[in-house]
């Protein structure tokens, strides 16, 4: 597919015009990022495993009916998905005690959590994407009660179906985060989830000895963050099982 005009460029990805009206190209690239780009890395083939990992992720929501914009794969590092109006907010579900929220109150990291708990995140990394809490998301207009209901119905769903994704391949979802956008059918809207879903927006850690299997491997230096990424899609089908380091990964198509 030609590539055609570019639409916004972030830390982990590009969007670019679709082939088609309504459609955007995601490209995944092998930047990785921490506290707020403080510290950057380039990290051959961490594209990749986004882009096949978010798949696999987006395609296992659709199959449990929970709706997205993900449509297909293009390649190793492209996807086609619909454009959509993102809600700016960065959603957290948390099922344990970790990283900013173990910090500021002061738990044990690893603590379980009575029941999964969701913040909010207004997305703006000048600001350091702060914690909103509902009444500021009403009150400024970024969404609706009604927005909020169904978005926390939705991140349940989505917090459902990976922890027991995850679970059934011996790692426990610590905590993810996913953007949700709005689909306009004339005056209908239709709140789907966009972005991607990933080891960069999880918090991932064997079940067994507690290894980390996400992006903290590189907020923490712990490792090899392409490693990590790729036991992740070992695990779940996406690699095969006896492949060893790689930098350039070799993934089932």
């Amino acid at each position: 597919m030609a590539r055609r005009k570019k639409i916004y460029e972030g830390k982990a990805k590009i969007l670019y015009e679709g082939p088609e009206p309504g459609t955007l190209v995601q490209y995944f690239k092998d930047d990785a990022t921490a506290f707020n780009a403080e510290k950057h890395a380039v990290i051959e083939g961490k594209g990749v495993l986004n882009n096949r990992l978010s798949e696999f992720f987006m395609t296992g929501l659709a199959q449990v009916g929970i709706p997205t914009h993900f449509l297909r794969r293009l390649n190793m590092r492209e996807q086609l998905v619909r454009q959509v109006e993102i809600i700016p907010l960065e959603i957290i579900v948390r099922n344990f005690a970790a990283g900013s929220m173990a910090k500021r109150l002061g738990m044990e990291e690893g603590a379980a959590l009575p029941q999964p708990i969701i913040e909010f995140s207004l997305k703006d990394d000048k600001l350091g994407d702060p914690l909103v809490p509902e009444e500021y998301i009403i009150a400024f207009q970024w969404a609706s009660q009604q927005d909020l209901d169904d978005i926390v119905r939705l991140a349940l769903r989505v917090n459902d179906f990976m922890s027991g994704a995850m679970y059934g391949v011996g790692i426990k979802l610590v905590d993810f985060k996913i953007e949700v956008g709005r689909i306009w059918d004339g005056d209908f809207q239709r709140l789907v989830v966009a972005d991607e879903i990933s080891p960069d927006s999880c918090r991932l850690w064997d079940l067994q000895s507690g290894e980390k299997l996400d992006k903290d491997v590189f907020r923490r230096d712990l490792g090899n963050l392409t490693d990590a990424y790729a036991e992740v899609a070992r695990r779940l089908g996406v690699m095969p099982t006896n492949a060893t380091h790689i930098t350039k990964p070799t993934l089932i198509n």
